[in-house]
């Protein structure tokens, strides 16, 4: 089991922040995005965009990284602020 941590308005839409979330074996930031797009209707088109940063064990990463048993890792929307 991973950590799946959500951040600003895609824990406001998903409606939770952290959860466990199982890994199958070959799993990457893409796979987990197009899993999360089809199986949370509320994260459908926001966790598909661009914008929003992935994270694995406070590292930013790109959709090709792969993902293992035990990584904390979070989906972040552009943040705003002064």
């Amino acid at each position: 089991m991973a950590q799946l941590l959500l951040f600003g308005r895609l824990a406001e839409r998903a409606g939770w922040r952290e959860r466990d979330q199982a890994i199958p074996l070959g799993a990457t930031v893409a796979s987990l995005r197009a899993e999360l797009a089809a199986t949370e209707p509320a994260l459908k088109t926001e966790i598909a965009s661009k914008a929003v940063r992935a994270a694995v064990n406070h590292t930013l990463v790109g959709e090709d990284h792969a993902l293992s048993d035990g990584d904390e890792i979070a989906f972040m929307p552009p943040f705003s602020g002064g």
